[in-house]
């Protein structure tokens, strides 16, 4: 059987009909699909017996289906899996029940077991015995075993090597080896929940602490009704979360509590700026963008880790395409094309470095988390199987195509609305005598043009040359200085071998003769 990887097990009876033919179907469908068959019975027989009719052409199968996703919820996930790999085979099979398997692993102590010959040997003082303590927990005498369990399990287990190796003819005897413990474990028996349901109660906690701290700095940025709003929220979700801290341990409330209000204090400390030496703390637009693409990469990496290769090949490939597609269009000429097109340039009159075309495409596609919001709730849905998001479902399609549309739009608006307001941008500044703002590689500057030529002989367009006036140049392409006059408000290209461009010290500089 090959290895699949999955999150959740689920013992499921199935019953499958129409005979034998059908039955050898469903077995190598289960085999298929990794999900091992733990037997079989006729219908009504085994732990059936007295529940179902008998029926002889009808067979009820033990298999534990296995799955991705949360544990809430995996029985309805382990029944849509049955149904859609049944439906694919053809078969008329029927889940009868499933039941969720439980296999948490214990939070057990665990120990490192060391040499205790360093007793025997050396003065016999307080201090020796206080240092020597010291050299053991640095690993000094370690002998290389690692052992896990309660102190005196340990403590066997770890003599159990020494045992061997003294059959062996090894100097060290069972008596000469001790263990010192690697973790707080040991001084409770059930004072840790398992593993898996730490984790959930931690996470509780933090589900709180977050939200209370987002919050607080959107309170402290509003008055009135929005304060009171958000600080009433900030209130509600923290206590929340300190309230989660009581079942972070199963003996005492207190230390869970503690725990808690103490990860709330700071992080309400790094959120308003309290633990800065300026006082600045989180902002709103941080917040927001920082909780959308966490939340985004969250989604997005519950849906791929979930894909089949038949998903890979029909949502990854084609995904990556257009990824690729619109991360070559931003990477070649598409901010930089609007962006010189709001400002009434062609795409020809703008030399941007191939480096800054790279970082144009990084921003759009960090931008692009935004509109990945779609397929990132598509994986929240699948990982708490939801019945609309099951794998393989028609309305998988629709999905898919609203992806794409999503994708497709979302550049397009995303990259214009970057390219408009950087346009805005230089214009004002340029209009106001300002220095204006760079995008992605294109330093505007004020210039003096000196021509080389009479004026009236420049080979051009736009407006007529002014000498005596700065103009904003956005450098030399293909033989032409592009400029930008801020009386006008309009373009002007002059052939490069005509005039001769110097650095302005500002928009109100007198060129001509005068000092620039």
């Amino acid at each position: 059987m090959r290895r699949i990887a999955y999150d959740q097990r689920v013992s499921t009876l199935i019953e499958v009909r129409g005979g034998e033919r059908e039955w050898a179907e469903a077995e190598r469908c289960f085999e298929e699909h990794g999900w091992p068959v733990a037997g079989h019975h006729p219908r009504g027989e085994g732990p059936l017996r007295g529940v179902l009719d008998p029926d002889p052409a009808s067979r009820v199968y033990e298999v534990e289906v296995r799955l991705f996703g949360a544990a809430r919820g995996c029985d309805r996930g382990a029944a849509q899996r049955v149904r859609k790999a049944v439906r694919a085979a053809r078969l008329e099979a029927y889940v009868l029940r499933a039941e969720p398997l439980v296999r948490d692993r214990e939070m057990l102590p665990e120990w490192r077991a060391y040499s205790t010959r360093h007793r025997h040997s050396g003065p016999h003082g307080r201090w020796w015995r206080r240092a020597a303590r010291y050299v053991v927990r640095a690993g000094r005498y370690d002998t290389g075993v690692r052992v896990t369990g309660t102190p005196r399990q340990a403590l066997r287990l770890a003599r159990t090597n020494a045992t061997a190796s003294a059959t062996a003819g090894d100097t060290d005897s069972p008596s000469r080896v001790a263990v010192r413990p690697l973790d707080g474990r040991w001084r409770g028996n059930v004072r840790f929940w398992p593993e898996e349901e730490g984790e959930r109660r931690l996470l509780r906690v933090f589900a709180g602490i977050i939200p209370a701290t987002a919050a607080a700095v959107f309170a402290s940025g509003h008055t009135g009704f929005a304060w009171w709003f958000w600080g009433v929220v900030a209130v509600v979700a923290g206590c929340a979360g300190v309230w989660a801290g009581t079942g972070l341990y199963r003996e005492g409330r207190t230390a869970g509590v503690l725990v808690a209000l103490v990860a709330l204090c700071v992080f309400l400390s790094m959120g308003l700026g309290l633990l800065s030496g300026d006082g600045t703390g989180w902002t709103r637009t941080q917040i927001l963008v920082t909780g959308v693409i966490v939340a985004v990469l969250g989604g997005l990496r519950l849906l791929v880790r979930q894909w089949t290769w038949g998903e890979w090949v029909a949502w990854a490939v084609p995904l990556a395409a257009t990824l690729a597609a619109s991360s070559f269009l931003a990477a070649g000429s598409l901010l930089h094309t609007l962006y010189a097109d709001a400002l009434s340039f062609s795409p020809d009159d703008l030399d941007v470095p191939a480096v800054w075309q790279t970082i144009a495409a990084v921003k759009l596609l960090t931008l692009l988390s935004l509109v990945m919001v779609v397929p990132a709730w598509w994986g929240y849905a699948r990982h708490r199987h939801h019945f609309y998001a099951a794998p393989g479902e028609g309305f998988n399609i629709a999905m898919y195509v609203l992806l794409m549309l999503a994708l497709l739009g979302g550049s397009a608006l995303l990259a214009l609305n970057s390219a408009e307001v950087a346009a805005d941008k230089t214009k004002a500044a340029a209009i106001r005598g300002e220095d204006p703002p760079s995008y992605f590689g294109v330093e505007p500057e004020w210039t003096c043009v000196e021509p080389a030529v009479p004026v009236g002989r420049l080979s051009g367009e736009g407006p007529r040359l002014v000498p005596k006036r700065p103009y904003l140049s956005f450098g030399i392409a293909q033989g032409t200085a592009v400029l930008w006059d801020r009386v006008a408000k309009k373009p002007v290209k002059l052939r490069a071998s005509q005039v001769r461009l110097v650095p302005a010290k500002s928009a109100m500089a007198v060129c001509g003769g005068a000092a620039s």
